[in-house]
């Protein structure tokens, strides 16, 4: 999904819209792309895609980078036409993608744009009632199946699921100001996180830092772990190592990524090289010791697999 720069509208004509879909259906060519579901509003859009070659950022930087180029030449503009990069949420197979397909459709009818999804022309909401083979590009029997495993029930199985009422939890994760970044199961959450918790500056998955644990969560394990309160973190004696205190600077650089600077500010050391000698010195004491390294793999073991929603 992506918005407008400064709110601006993106579509300003019936020619834009056109123009859109004629940008993703060339990257469904160019890219191997999938797209299950769209809907363009004024000043923001909404895709679900499967990305079977694993090139996401690709895809995006060439729809929103073609569509800022012609649209900018048809207006007689220049310059960035969004906001900034797109946002993104991992969206698990399973009642998430369903009710992420009816609320994606149902953005016309909540914005009072249109009184009935089928009324909203700039969406694909019509294509899964249709058997026009002018709807072909779009990669819609995978929802369709998850309906009804008989073809021919399928789009009255998909009209009644429009029908009914959003989830308003499901709702209510989509209006955060901050979105979630993956839509699932716990199961499929946790697998997520275990999988890309190292690789969380990958760049086709650009919002995975957030997979990772807060400061709070790690502080509040490593606190549990070594059975002391969060102020014996910040106790420092000349010539003594905190370990606990280590342990908690070493997993939030480890886990997060975090600059040293802000780890620093965190446990109020006032020089970035003082937290990487921490860091290092740690590091240097795990290779001897056994003991702390069970410890330390057990703490991120325990952090990773703590779900996200």
């Amino acid at each position: 999904m992506n918005r407008g720069r400064r709110g601006q509208a993106i579509f300003e004509s019936k020619e834009d819209f056109e123009q859109f879909i004629d940008i993703i259906k060339e990257s469904i060519e160019l890219f191997s792309l999938r797209i299950s579901a769209f809907c363009l509003m004024t000043n923001h859009y909404h895709l679900l895609v499967q990305t079977p070659d694993g090139n996401l950022s690709r895809c995006m930087r060439h729809i929103n980078g073609i569509y800022t180029q012609r649209f900018n030449m048809k207006h007689g503009l220049d310059g960035p036409l969004f906001r900034g990069r797109y946002k993104s949420i991992l969206v698990g197979e399973d009642s998430y993608l369903l009710q992420l397909i009816r609320y994606i459709h149902k953005n016309p009818v909540r914005a009072g744009m249109a009184k009935s999804c089928a009324l909203y022309k700039w969406s694909s909401h019509n294509g899964y009632l249709s058997k026009a083979k002018k709807w072909d590009w779009l990669h819609k029997q995978i929802i369709l199946s998850m309906l009804s495993k008989s073809p021919g029930q399928q789009r009255s199985a998909y009209r009644s699921f429009m029908a009914e009422n959003e989830d308003s939890t499901f709702l209510e994760k989509m209006g955060l100001k901050r979105l979630p970044v993956i839509l699932g199961e716990v199961e499929f959450i946790n697998a997520i996180r275990e999988k890309f918790f190292e690789h969380k500056q990958h760049i086709e998955v650009p919002e995975s830092k957030l997979l990772a644990p807060d400061l709070d969560d790690i502080v509040s394990v490593v606190c549990q772990s070594y059975s002391i309160d969060r102020a014996q973190l910040y106790v420092t004696k000349r010539g003594d190592f905190n370990e606990a205190r280590a342990t908690a600077i070493y997993l939030l650089r480890y886990l997060r990524g975090e600059p040293l600077v802000q780890i620093g500010e965190a446990f109020k050391i006032s020089s970035y090289s003082t937290v990487s000698s921490i860091i290092e010195r740690f590091k240097a004491r795990m290779r001897n010791n056994g003991k702390l390294q069970r410890r330390v793999e057990g703490l991120k073991k325990g952090l990773m697999s703590q779900g996200q929603t």
